[in-house]
């Protein structure tokens, strides 16, 4: 048991009467960098693809304001890691998440009817978005016999990567099949690509969503792999495989030896969603 008379219980108690009021200061400072937020995240999804989800993105950013303004009361010795990949992140975002329900937290919360990328709670939690930072953080090796630009012929069977995730049992959770495997090959369809496809009615018309076609042998061989091979959520006659053009192979290959080099390939002229 501690005394009152204990400076340090005696400064907490000054401090849980004050938080409400440090509370309301904070969350006004992050409504005043909100829009700054908002747009970056949506320019990373835009730029990486569906998967993204802008708000954990922004979270995950309002947290680690937070951990940074630490650093102004630092007595030297403990320093905080100033990025995110370098720190212990769901186990200290869950603590993050606890103390401020319990004190208030600064951040708004969501409320029914508020539009797309205005609210900024995150009901499924942060862990995923943390796999994800640790994920983008590791470079993506492409190398081997799967990135050999001659492995793509006129007889390659392409399938959809939103019927690959169907496939593996992801059709839930739209992108997922890429965070979980970046090392997989995937193009995105330009313009003239989805024509062709809704041409050939492999899609349907999808306007400026983004369309990924991935090989067919390489979601095979993650069917066959030990983390989907006894799921019962496999489902391959979803694939749907197909053979493209030459003319869209050839730019396959292109893409793919753009990236085994580690260039960067030029956006898709129509809009991500």
């Amino acid at each position: 048991t501690r005394s009152f008379t204990d400076p340090s219980v005696s400064m907490d108690l000054l401090r849980a009467v004050l938080q409400p009021s440090i509370n309301e200061e904070i969350r006004g400072i992050f409504n005043k960098y909100m829009k700054f937020f908002q747009t970056a995240a949506i320019n990373v999804r835009d730029n990486v693809g569906e998967e993204v989800d802008p708000e954990q993105l922004i979270q995950e950013t309002c947290r680690s304001c937070l951990e940074q303004a630490k650093l102004l009361f630092s007595d030297g010795k403990k320093v905080v890691p100033r990025l995110p990949h370098e720190q212990a992140v769901p186990k200290r975002a869950r603590q993050i998440d606890e103390e401020l329900s319990r004190r208030g937290s600064p951040i708004p919360k969501k409320r029914k009817g508020r539009p797309p990328g205005q609210s900024l709670s995150n009901d499924r939690g942060v862990s995923g978005m943390a796999a994800w930072k640790l994920k983008v953080s590791e470079p993506v090796k492409r190398d081997g016999p799967k990135w050999d630009p001659s492995r793509l012929t006129e007889t390659t069977t392409f399938v959809l990567g939103s019927r690959a995730n169907k496939a593996l049992g992801m059709g839930g959770t739209r992108g997922r099949l890429y965070i979980k495997h970046p090392h997989l090959f995937k193009y995105a369809a330009d313009p003239q690509d989805k024509h062709w496809l809704t041409e050939q009615q492999h899609m349907r018309a999808i306007g400026g969503k983004m369309a990924y076609l991935l090989i067919e042998e390489d979601i095979r061989d993650l069917a066959a792999s030990e983390d989907y091979r006894d799921s019962v959520d496999l489902r391959l006659e979803e694939l749907k495989p197909f053979i493209p053009p030459a003319w869209m192979t050839e730019k396959m290959q292109k893409h793919m030896e753009t990236l085994r080099r580690g260039g960067d390939v030029p956006a898709p002229e129509d809009p991500p969603e």
